[in-house]
């Protein structure tokens, strides 16, 4: 275990805004959330899984002007207020919304948060059959069932840290030092954004359908790796210099040009065959996760 890290994720632009690293690979990911809450920002929306279900992130962005949508954690309890009543229908389920009041014991300080329970029709890999979903923002602005939607797209970033692995390589296990694995990581994360941009402007010139279903990320990170050093032979490094004037608009509409040009059938997704059902997972045993930060630290 050569490192943590905690990613940031964009979900409209799909591209990562943010990354909080700690060498430790034994760190609880809860020790970065004082970091995070540094970067919240006024008018945004937070998604997080139930791990980052904490009344102190949940506070700090509150106090930030922020929102959150969060996955209620069994550790985290409120006062239920009144009964919970029907607020409409997703295909997962029905959705029903109850007020829930929680207390932050550092200041007393209460707030009051929407508590949406999808029931779900089928259960999930562990079982569940409801998930609780806490939420701060407006009713106007978002009604039960959209906020369950949204949280449903929390998923969005398993995909990214699955095309950030199998194609873009963030782990090379070569590499035991934490300062060098970490920085390989953060390396691969700039790479699935510049794939991710290549992506939008796919999307613009061929349809956003088309490209999220026919267009592979590892054809168009091979792509990249193959024909790199001879298209830097071919263009010397002087005439990509007119890129640097571009305005944001100006190279938009220069990707856009050149993506219009692109033949998607090369590169082409090959959908797998059903899923086989994985193996069972051995039990943990002490001695067999370590981290290299502290046998490091040992020395």
């Amino acid at each position: 275990m050569p490192g943590q890290a905690l990613v940031v994720l964009d979900q409209q632009r799909m591209l990562i805004t943010d990354v909080f690293l700690n060498e430790d690979g034994h760190a609880q990911e809860r020790r970065l959330l004082t970091q995070v809450l540094q970067h919240v920002e006024a008018d945004q929306l937070w998604i997080e899984d139930r791990n980052f279900c904490t009344l102190g992130l949940m506070f700090g962005i509150a106090r930030r002007g922020a929102a959150f949508v969060v996955r209620q954690h069994g550790q985290l309890q409120g006062e239920l207020l009144g009964r919970a009543a029907r607020k409409g229908t997703t295909r997962s389920g029905p959705v029903y919304e109850q007020p829930l009041v929680v207390r932050d014991p550092a200041s007393g300080e209460t707030m009051r948060v929407r508590r949406i329970t999808l029931k779900l029709t089928e259960p999930t890999r562990a079982g569940d059959t409801a998930l609780h979903i806490l939420s701060n923002v407006p009713l106007p602005k978002a009604s039960a069932a959209h906020l369950a939607r949204l949280y449903g797209k929390r998923w969005s970033i398993e995909t990214a840290f699955f095309e950030i692995t199998t194609t873009l390589s963030c782990e090379i296990n070569t590499l035991g030092y934490p300062k060098a694995a970490l920085f390989t990581f953060c390396l691969a994360l700039l790479a699935y954004n510049a794939v991710s941009l290549i992506k939008a402007a796919l999307r613009r010139a061929h349809g956003r359908q088309q490209v999220n279903d026919e267009v592979s990320g590892y054809y168009l990170a091979l792509e990249i790796g193959r024909t790199y050093d001879g298209m830097m032979i071919a263009i010397p490094i002087p005439h990509w210099a007119l890129f640097r004037a571009l305005s944001d608009k100006e190279f938009a509409d220069a990707l856009h040009e050149m993506a219009s040009s692109v033949k998607l059938s090369r590169y082409q997704k090959h959908p797998r065959g059903p899923k086989k059902k994985p193996p069972e997972r051995a039990a943990y045993q002490n001695g067999k996760h370590v981290s290299t930060a502290k046998l490091l630290a040992q020395r």
